[in-house]
């Protein structure tokens, strides 16, 4: 069978959007009325997105459970009710922190754990769905289908969330901050409502001699572990991801500090970078479709070409760092998004085609082992950065070679990814030598 359609595509891309819109609500909203309206220190939102990213080491959990299910539908409307009810509960906890810090802090801290795990379990069954029905040569454009529309779902929330919370109140932050978590919990119900059950009905064909067994969690995750494809591509998925994440913070902060630019045209710097990440998504789809993309060799030259581009924008950064001045900062921001919307799209098109590669471990657990990779190099990026570049501006005393140092660094982590892709979506061989491509 040919697996899902693009209508059907597109309706799992609406979850995906649903789940970016919460998350951004969670993450980016509520970090600012902490620290801006009720006058908390930073590190008390930027723990709590620790933390949710800590908790997403449960997807290999959530994915297991359901592969053991007969659908997984259940699993992502469960997903998006416990993080549509978490961040319900984080916007009461922000506004409780402040005047009551330990019934706050401690509510905020299980509202984020709802959340993380919201997403562990919504988001991981959400791409086992996609892993199972999508057919190989349409998994380039499926991801970048499904990653566009979830940029989408936070634009179009962020904005919304905007202009109705001006003027600024705690009766309207827990009313839009409700609204937005209850549309995007009734979204997922209606994009989902029937699709599985087609699925099931017309399953996309496979292999007549794929093995179909099943197993108990540990032996599932012990045979990913004892995989070496597997874990090599772990390893790729963890290393690429920190790359990625390491400038999330230091950006706009490098664009102030080194080129003077006010905090509204550093806002527009990061929409830049967006928009290079929308086009590198938009030509990873249509170019993995139309150029080849069936499996995950295929999509290596994307996947190797998006980490070297990000290298070469990262160096770029690394010595705008100590020229500054007439830099073409701009172009080198949209170069860096460019290049990261190439990579990230066209690692999860390979990821996709990996999921379904093992024997007892099935597409969701492989999908929550790499989720969970991702969401602590995700965390850890984040955080190494905006640390290593406190350390090296203290140590050496100048704003400029201090984020030299950093964005060098992320080069070189861009460079090692690349390496490890080529290893990481080469053929597999089987035990007489043949090549067998995962």
């Amino acid at each position: 069978m040919g697996g899902l359609g693009w209508l059907s595509i597109v309706r799992l891309g609406l979850v995906q959007a649903s789940i970016g819109a919460i998350v951004m609500l969670a993450t980016s909203l509520l970090n600012r009325v902490m620290v801006v309206e009720y006058g908390l220190v930073a590190a008390i939102p930027a723990g709590l997105v620790a933390w949710h990213y800590a908790v997403q080491l449960s997807r290999p959990l959530w994915g297991y459970g359901s592969d053991k299910g007969n659908m997984r539908t259940p699993w992502i409307i469960g997903g998006m009710g416990i993080l549509a009810l978490g961040a319900i509960i984080a916007i009461n906890a922000s506004m409780l922190i402040a005047g009551s810090p330990v019934f706050g802090g401690t509510l905020a801290v299980l509202a984020f754990t709802m959340i993380g795990a919201g997403v562990g379990a919504a988001g991981t069954s959400l791409l086992a769905l996609l892993a199972a029905g999508v057919a190989p040569e349409r998994r380039a454009a499926a991801a970048a289908l499904t990653w566009i529309m979830m940029i989408a779902g936070i634009v179009v929330a962020a904005a919304t969330a905007g202009a109705l919370l001006d003027p600024f109140s705690e009766q309207r932050l827990a009313i839009v901050g409700t609204g937005v978590a209850l549309a995007a919990f009734i979204l997922p119900l209606l994009a989902l409502a029937g699709l599985e059950r087609r699925m099931v009905a017309q399953p996309v064909a496979k292999p007549a001699d794929e093995p179909q067994e099943t197993a108990s969690f540990g032996e599932a995750l012990r045979e990913i572990l004892a995989d070496f494809e597997a874990r090599r591509f772990t390893i790729f998925v963890f290393v690429s991801m920190l790359a990625y994440s390491m400038q999330d913070l230091i950006l706009e902060p490098f664009a102030g500090l080194v080129f003077e630019m006010t905090p509204g045209e550093s806002t527009q710097l990061s929409g830049v970078q967006h928009g290079g990440v929308l086009l590198g998504m938009i030509v990873v789809g249509l170019g993995g479709s139309a150029f080849g993309g069936r499996r995950p060799s295929d999509l290596r030259r994307w996947i190797v070409g998006g980490c070297l581009g990000s290298a070469a924008a990262l160096a770029g950064l690394a010595v705008a760092a100590v020229t500054g001045g007439d830099w073409p900062l701009r172009a080198n921001v949209f170069l860096l998004g460019f290049a990261n919307g190439v990579f990230a799209v066209a690692a999860i098109g390979a990821m996709m085609g990996l999921a379904g590669a093992g024997t007892k471990a099935k597409e969701g657990v492989r999908m929550g082992v790499w989720g969970a990779s991702q969401a602590i190099a995700f965390g850890l990026g984040g955080l190494t950065g905006a640390i290593g570049v406190d350390i090296a501006r203290s140590a050496i005393g100048i704003d400029g070679p201090a984020f030299q140092l950093i964005f060098a660094f992320e080069a070189g982590l861009f460079v090692v990814a690349a390496m490890l892709a080529i290893q990481a979506t080469a053929a597999r061989k089987t035990p007489l030598g043949m090549a067998k491509t995962l």
